[in-house]
């Protein structure tokens, strides 16, 4: 029996979170710094786990398959495809600057060290989240996807809940109530997409007699599956519903500026550069695979839905006040660029929207985190607060600049050929569509390049005039973030390599070509 790759990958961070939780209350140093090696041990494995991936292979590979729930037909199904692996890859890099970034956000600041543990919890739900974002990627079972789909709620609802910015204006009481609203919408807005996703689960399995995706992807290909047109309509929107809450679509999020404002730095980044790309990565993993037909039935409606985020995130990040309500109406708007190109139905489009979600990642962790170093020296999130930084702190002035052109998708940096691609794809299908979402583009320069100008340049506010520069620990956080987006963006074939084969598969699950351009012969 060959070693359970992908198991250890996600077992790993469990079993951190467990020996975390366990450190003694006094010894908050000593479960920092364990949770940091459970996490490091973690992208050592999803390491080996690319390094054996070979793009041109079977379409899920390193699978492992174990009876579970034999009665139900639920199975311990696991497999990885280009997508689900540069997802995967993308967690395993991003959760230990989390936990460096997060160093001291969950010391205690007058408590008890014998009967409170905030710094163990803390890390121990961080890497909880780690291990079942990691599992998603990879379940091929749909009833697991599903248990791991609302599962993270929990660990996501208490490091919201209870541990919050400690830069929040206003009295601690007020702090704390608000702290507790967003964590609240957070879990009841998800909890609500997935009890009707569970409804769809078990309508699925009614029609198809099991949960198991190669299975039903079998019984598609030699013709012993059909759906009746209304059926396979209602699953699809059971599903795509849980999605477009977690991604989060327009109208479907709310929740999210709530939940970024009022986290902790590295737990905002957990919410919109990790745990929100399970709803999107399903998308493309459940919805499109198990409901082709549904799936171009909804498209002129998703990508109209697309656009309104794209748009509307956009122009409400360019009136925000609060920086990282700022930076959450900007994800909603690159969430709607991820959708748009999903939902393209063209491999430019799919190839670019799964660039995206791992580009946008990597681009909003940069940005938020160093906005979070900001944040803790001034001890305010308001704009207005702020001017003339890049002359007392030079280094995080430049680093929030590259963070945020990164946002804006400046050629050169990872996210503009994920961008373009969505772009190019849309535009090929829809030519409508991929004007109107260009206008996304030069709302996202306005609302960077002004928040940039607002902190960073002028003259010198008397509250940051001591602001100190970034010290190693950040240095350490940002600047491998920063050289990977300069990487990427200047050479993304090792990711494009990974990622096109499984758009392809995908295509064909949607029977769907890429338009033909239209060449006018020569007279």
């Amino acid at each position: 029996m060959s070693f359970p790759l992908l198991t250890a990958t996600a077992a790993l961070p469990a079993i951190g979170a467990v020996a975390t939780a366990a450190v003694p209350a006094a010894r908050r140093t000593a479960a920092k710094w364990l949770a940091l090696a459970f996490s490091l041990g973690t992208l050592v494995l999803a390491g080996i786990a690319l390094a054996r991936f070979e793009p041109g292979g079977s379409r899920y590979q390193l699978t492992e398959s174990h009876a579970w729930i034999q009665d139900f037909g639920v199975r311990y199904e696991l497999g990885v495809d280009g997508i689900g692996l540069a997802l995967m890859a993308l967690t395993a890099l991003l959760i230990p600057f989390v936990i460096l970034a997060g160093w001291h956000d969950a010391d205690p600041l007058e408590t008890n060290s014998s009967r409170w543990r905030p710094t163990q919890g803390f890390f121990a739900l961080i890497l909880m989240v780690e291990a079942m974002v990691v599992l998603s990627f990879v379940a091929t079972d749909v009833f697991l996807f599903y248990i791991l789909f609302e599962a993270m709620l929990i660990p996501m609802y208490f490091l919201i809940g209870g541990f919050g910015d400690r830069a929040h204006s206003g009295s601690d009481e007020n702090a704390a109530a608000q702290r507790s609203y967003a964590a609240v919408k957070f879990l009841l807005y998800n909890l609500v997409g997935g009890l009707i996703m569970l409804a769809a689960v078990i309508g699925l399995y009614v029609v198809t007699g099991t949960f198991s995706l190669s299975e039903i992807a079998a019984a598609r290909a030699d013709g012993s599956l059909t759906m009746a047109t209304s059926t396979e309509r209602w699953l699809f929107l059971g599903f795509f519903f849980a999605f477009a809450v977690k991604a989060p679509l327009w109208p479907l999020h709310t929740w999210l500026p709530n939940a970024m404002g009022e986290a902790t730095t590295p737990v905002a980044v957990l919410i919109t550069a990790v745990v929100d790309k399970v709803g999107t990565f399903a998308m493309l993993r459940f919805c499109l695979q198990l409901f082709p037909e549904a799936s171009k039935w909804a498209t002129p409606v998703v990508l109209v839905l697309a656009l309104i985020s794209i748009i509307y995130g956009a122009l409400l990040a360019v009136g925000q006040r609060d920086i990282k309500r700022l930076i959450a109406y900007a994800s909603i708007s690159h969430f709607g660029f991820i959708i748009l190109g999903i939902f393209a139905m063209t491999s430019q489009g799919q190839s670019g929207a799964t660039l995206y979600m791992v580009n946008h990642g990597i681009s909003t962790a940069a940005l938020m985190l160093v906005a979070g170093f900001l944040i803790t020296r001034r001890g305010s999130r308001l704009i207005a607060d702020y001017g003339g930084v890049q002359k007392v702190a030079p280094v995080l002035a430049g680093t929030f600049l590259i963070g945020g052109l990164a946002t804006l998708s400046l050629p050169g940096l990872a996210p503009f050929v994920s961008e373009f691609l969505v772009l190019v794809g849309a535009f090929a299908a829809y030519p409508v569509v991929g004007i109107i979402a260009t206008t996304g583009i030069v709302l996202a320069a306005l609302y960077v390049l002004v928040l940039y100008q607002r902190t960073m340049t002028g003259p010198v506010k008397a509250e940051v005039q001591g602001m100190a520069d970034l010290k190693v620990r950040e240095l350490v956080v940002v600047v491998p973030l920063i050289a990977l987006l300069i990487f990427l963006g200047v050479y993304p074939k090792p990711l494009t390599e990974i990622v096109n084969p499984a758009v392809q598969h995908t295509m064909s699950d949607v029977q769907k070509k890429d338009p033909q351009p239209e060449v006018e012969a020569a007279k």
